[in-house]
């Protein structure tokens, strides 16, 4: 202290740029740059994706370089850390977590953080990975698969066959479905309006609902509607599992065969190659987002006529594949 007043240095001026130097290397570190990247898209995002970007940083790229200053991180650091989880037999999710890192280091050097991408390095460094659809029977086998889901209740709840019914018949994703509350479902107009906040994309959708639909929600609601939520689980304050769902697909046989959201593409695929609704249609009715945002406002309202009349025909051709009829070449109103 005294050599630095002998040097003309103030010496709580010198702590103080000390202390700022340290908080600027703190606010440099990867984690800092990251979670503050965080901050800035969560609002974007639905809550469950919201959990995997926590989980896979915290789980995997924290321990390791989350204390490195981001301008110092080099390519093989950040490869030695993805290949750490590649090393886990989790190729798709390495590729999540590069994706993941490339949106903060591009942050980082947006922010002066850092000067470059690094992700971009490691462009064929990783373990290919095949993307994986989710299991679905073919078409042919659909029919015998509703005629399993409609004798469930041998076999578990009345609540279960009913959640595996409104699946095919709303082509609704399985989380929101789980998540659905009465709140949202208007059964005087026929339509259940799932909130921006539960859906992927952060957007409202309208779903139309066909009679049967109705109907399976009337006796739903006979069961559960004490409960805030369509399909509580065993604490009416919490929702069914998706293991609900899994489970009952395995005790009728179809454990790998078919899954909640596999029902969606049977959906997309007979809706398709029935001809009778123009592509546009059927993909707002799966939710599919456009990425032209004051294209896809307009499509959501210009579509819903016609989505009324796909999802009360598909509805229509379950009950006939039910009965044996095609579930795929049929016209409007027959059954």
């Amino acid at each position: 202290m005294q050599k630095q007043r002998a040097l003309g240095i103030d010496p709580s001026e010198s702590r103080r740029a000390e202390r700022l130097a340290k908080e600027a290397a703190a606010a440099n570190t990867f984690e800092a740059v990251a979670r503050e990247w965080y901050g800035k898209q969560v609002h974007t995002w639905s809550a469950s994706h919201t959990r995997d970007v926590q989980r896979r940083l915290e789980s995997n790229i924290f321990p390791v370089l989350g204390k490195r200053p981001t301008g110092e991180i080099e390519a093989p650091e950040l490869l030695k850390s993805i290949r750490r989880i590649e090393s886990r037999g989790s190729y798709d999710l390495a590729h999540r977590v590069l994706q993941v890192c490339g949106q903060i280091f591009r942050f980082g050097v947006a922010t002066g953080r850092c000067s470059r991408d690094l992700s971009s390095d490691l462009r064929g460094a990783l373990t290919p990975h095949v993307k994986q659809n989710q299991p679905a029977v073919p078409v042919s086998e659909l029919p015998a698969l509703v005629r399993a889901i409609s004798a469930y209740d041998r076999l578990g709840s009345s609540q279960v066959r009913i959640s595996l019914q409104l699946l095919l018949l709303t082509a609704a994703r399985t989380g929101e479905l789980i998540g659905a509350e009465w709140s949202e479902f208007d059964f005087d107009n026929a339509a259940w309006t799932i909130p921006a906040e539960r859906m992927k994309m952060r957007r409202e959708h309208i779903v139309p609902l066909s009679r049967q639909a109705i109907a399976k929600l009337t006796e739903l609601r006979a069961i559960t509607g004490h409960s805030r939520f369509i399909l509580p689980g065993r604490d009416a304050a919490k929702t069914q599992s998706n293991g609900a769902i899994l489970m009952a697909l395995r005790r009728m046989g179809y454990g790998g065969m078919q899954t909640g959201h596999g029902f969606r593409s049977l959906f997309s695929t007979i809706a398709n190659e029935s001809g009778l609704f123009q592509p546009n249609v059927i993909e707002a009715a799966l939710a599919h987002l456009d990425k032209n945002a004051v294209r896809a406002a307009y499509n959501r309202s210009a579509y819903l006529a016609e989505r009324k009349k796909l999802m009360a025909w598909w509805a229509d051709r379950l009950d006939a594949s039910a009965n044996g009829g095609n579930i795929i070449h049929a016209k409007f109103g027959t059954a």
